[in-house]
């Protein structure tokens, strides 16, 4: 995003014998609060591959972000210590599903096609049976279904689809049977994009288990540092603010933004609106709701600018000053 897209508030620096550059941090700073992208086999439930992931790692606290059912393979984000704080904002973003459909009779692909163009946009999309999730009616967006190849002897067609968060792609392909007056069975389905991440960041289940294997009996930790993103790699699409190292301390102990603290903040972001903030070195200091529009904060000298709802950074990363910061 450009420089012209933030307002410059003060100037300040930071001091280097504080807080790290994220992409900097030790295994111990990232199991406290990083990011691990699998890519689920086929068999597993979501649930017993986190399991398998804390045990193999070693941590009490991880859990995972937007399940895959067991038949499913593809992404699936592991948060690690206080990532866990993030996963409502791991379930918000868009997905992306190539999958195969089955279907009950003959259907020629401009059939199909013209089937699957009428399910763009928002559509109804009410759980399966199979899920442990309240069966009621919602509205999920679909931002691109399309048909990638077919066998229409053997009655299968690949498709692709870019969606919401939450779409059930076993409802969708009901849907579809629906419409072509046949039976669509969903055959397989394989998760490759899910919010910021993609299939080239993945590692596999094996990668993990001989990068812990390393790191536990040979006390080589480089190849599981690389597979452990850090925590701000979730929050790259939120609107940001950039704090000084004394309002970062605060935060950290769970106090307000107010306005002396603020270095820099992004063009536009009106009241009520979740954003990050950092501290100059890139590091996520909290997950934070605004109590003002970021265009009224070059005219601010005193005020509270927002109110963490999540906070990430550990306290006495940065020594508390005796400032209004």
């Amino acid at each position: 995003m450009g420089e012209s897209n933030f307002w410059e508030i003060s100037e300040a620096s930071t001091n280097p014998g504080f807080g790290c550059i994220p992409s900097e941090r030790s295994l111990d700073e990232l199991l406290s609060a990083g990011v691990i992208l699998v890519d689920k086999p086929r068999g597993p439930s979501s649930h017993q591959l986190a399991a398998w992931a804390r045990e193999t790692l070693g941590i009490t606290r991880l859990g995972h972000g937007g399940t895959l059912d067991p038949f499913a393979t593809g992404l699936l984000t592991i948060l690690c210590g206080k990532a866990t704080r993030l996963t409502e904002i791991v379930l918000k973003g868009d997905k992306r599903y190539v999958g195969v459909l089955r279907f009950g009779r003959d259907v020629p692909d401009d059939e199909l096609e013209s089937t699957l163009s009428l399910l763009n946009g928002v559509i109804y999309n009410v759980p399966p049976l199979e899920s442990a999730v309240k069966i009621q009616v919602r509205t999920r967006t679909i931002h691109s279904l399309k048909m990638l190849e077919s066998d229409t002897d053997s009655r299968i067609a690949a498709f692709e689809v870019s969606c919401s968060a939450g779409t059930y792609i076993r409802t969708l392909a009901k849907d579809i049977g629906l419409m072509l007056d046949t039976k669509c069975e969903l055959t397989e389905l394989h998760r490759d994009r899910t919010g910021p991440f993609d299939q080239t960041m993945a590692c596999s289940m094996q990668q993990l288990a001989d990068a812990a294997f390393l790191h536990r009996e040979h006390g080589d930790e480089s190849a599981l540092v690389k597979l452990i993103a850090p925590v701000e790699v979730l929050l790259s699409g939120l609107p940001s603010i950039t704090v000084k190292d004394g309002a970062a301390a605060a935060l950290s102990h769970g106090a307000p933004l107010a306005s002396p603290g603020v270095v820099r903040a992004q063009k536009g972001v009106s009241e009520g609106s979740n954003v990050l903030v950092q501290s100059i070195k890139g590091e996520a200091v909290s997950v934070a709701k605004l109590t003002v529009d970021t265009d009224s904060l070059p005219k601010m000298r005193t005020g509270e600018v927002a109110v963490a709802h999540a906070v990430m950074m550990e306290p006495g990363t940065y020594p508390q000053s005796w400032s209004k910061e």
